[in-house]
Parts: C-alpha cells; sequence; structure tokens
C-alpha cells in the first residue's frame, strides 16, 4: 500500500525486535506479588528460572512446575505493568525436555532471541521480548 507522500505501510511499521523501540526496566514492571516470588541472582536451587535484569539488580523468578501466563492483565501469574505487554501476552508451558513459550495473542508479539514467534522451546539463555520488556530463561 502507499501513501500519498511515496511511503509505503513496509516503510512506517517497526518491530520491537528491529531494535528501534526503547527498552524499559523490567523490574519496575514487576507487580508486587512477582517480586515476593523473586529472589535476588545467582539462584541457589538447580530449576528453571526467568531471569529480570534491571539497571541495579538482577531477580530471579523461579518456574515451577504449572503454566505460567505472562502479561499485564491481573491473572497473570508473572504480571508485567508495562502499556506494550498484552493483558495475556504469552504462556510458559514446563516441558520434559525444557519450557516451551506461546504467545496468547498478543498484540506486539513474543520475541525469542529477536525472532518472532507463536511458539518455540526454549533453551538456556534465550532472550524473550515482550513488547518493551526483556527477559531471559535460564536453566541452572
Amino acid at each position: 500500500m502507499q501513501f500519498a507522500d511515496g511511503m509505503s505501510t513496509q516503510a512506517t511499521i517497526r518491530t520491537p525486535a528491529e531494535g528501534l523501540t526503547e527498552r524499559v526496566d523490567p523490574i519496575a514492571c514487576l507487580d508486587e506479588r512477582s517480586r515476593q516470588q523473586a529472589m535476588l541472582a545467582p539462584p541457589l536451587a538447580a530449576g528453571r528460572y526467568i531471569e529480570v535484569e534491571g539497571p541495579s539488580e538482577t531477580l530471579m523468578i523461579p518456574l515451577g512446575d504449572g503454566v505460567m501466563h505472562i502479561g499485564r492483565g491481573l491473572s497473570a501469574d508473572l504480571r508485567l505493568d508495562e502499556a506494550s505487554v498484552s493483558r495475556r501476552h504469552a504462556i510458559l508451558v514446563p516441558r520434559r525436555s525444557g519450557t516451551r513459550v506461546l504467545d496468547d495473542r498478543s498484540s506486539n508479539g513474543t520475541f525469542v532471541n529477536g525472532r518472532r514467534v507463536t511458539q518455540a522451546d526454549l533453551c538456556n539463555g534465550d532472550v524473550l521480548l515482550l513488547g518493551r520488556v526483556v527477559l531471559r530463561y535460564l536453566e541452572v
């Protein structure tokens, strides 16, 4: 589609993965319930974690055996109070072989290591981008 000034819609659409969006402090986005379940890095026990790195501290959120819903909505297990995060943004599903992330029909998409995904198996160190919030998946 072309606009009157010759620009196309391709030129005006930017995704967070293109690095054109300013990142936010993910720790400041965490709600109180998520902060209470978090621990300061490094984790002591073996397990799977979501690393939330802020400018002055890093928090580790342990992943349990159940499904974890991530989003801005009040019902999210990991609540990120950031406008670019959908109310129901992503789902983390634990599996015997690791963890799988599913996009929950979010507006801004779910990105793993810079690629937009609808679902992906996560590996240790993978970077998740939900809206403007950057998280890291870790296996210890």
